[in-house]
């Protein structure tokens, strides 16, 4: 005697687990643009180099995938950074990151042309930048975020500190953040659940 299939489990929806301030909420809510620092943000901010001088970077896949989900989102990531590397251009190609100035000290004329680029003005963007050298935009952005770990300058004019780890989350705190205020955050997560 053959045994029937057993029926599927009805699944419950998922419900979203994190949650933000309502004045943050309010400030990401028309933000378009998301610009990251690397070393320190998207990294712990460690430099490791080969025996061949090659700089060597630890990414985290939180952090990744909370860039995929702000592109499906449309919302943009874009990185500014001091440094470059080949690993951080082989990361960025690999999570669809087309907006990205590499090798600058100087980050608000870098940001500001991926803004024309995109048609933005800084009322819709939001930064996240661990040093002085983010200030500027910062300063300028929506909404500023910072890792737990930023110098205190940072952290004094960030609006939210990610209670996660630079390079271990930090920056998947920020995709949230922008994905709820943005209203996406729900259903990108009911994908998921099925």
């Amino acid at each position: 005697m053959a045994v029937p299939p057993a029926a599927p489990l009805a699944l419950a929806p998922l419900v979203p687990a994190v949650g933000f301030a309502p004045e943050l909420l309010l400030r990401a809510q028309d933000v378009r643009v998301a610009f990251f620092d690397v070393d320190g943000v998207l990294t712990d901010g460690s430099l490791y180099f080969s025996a061949e001088g090659e700089t060597l970077k630890r990414f985290h896949t939180l952090d990744g995938h909370g860039l995929k989900l702000l592109q499906r989102a449309g919302i943009t990531p874009a990185v500014v950074t001091g440094r470059d590397a080949p690993a951080l251009r082989l990361r960025l190609a690999a999570l669809g990151v087309v907006h990205a100035r590499f090798g600058t000290e100087d980050k608000r004329p870098a940001a500001e042309e991926i803004l024309a680029e995109l048609g933005l003005g800084w009322h819709q963007a939001a930064a996240m930048g661990d040093d002085w050298p983010d200030l500027p935009l910062l300063r300028r952005a929506a909404l500023a975020c910072a890792p737990r770990e930023a110098h205190a300058e940072v952290r004094a004019v960030a609006h939210h500190v990610a209670a996660a780890p630079a390079g271990g989350g930090a920056a998947r705190e920020f995709c949230d953040l922008l994905l709820v205020a943005s209203g996406r955050y729900a259903d990108l997560l009911a994908a998921y659940g099925a």
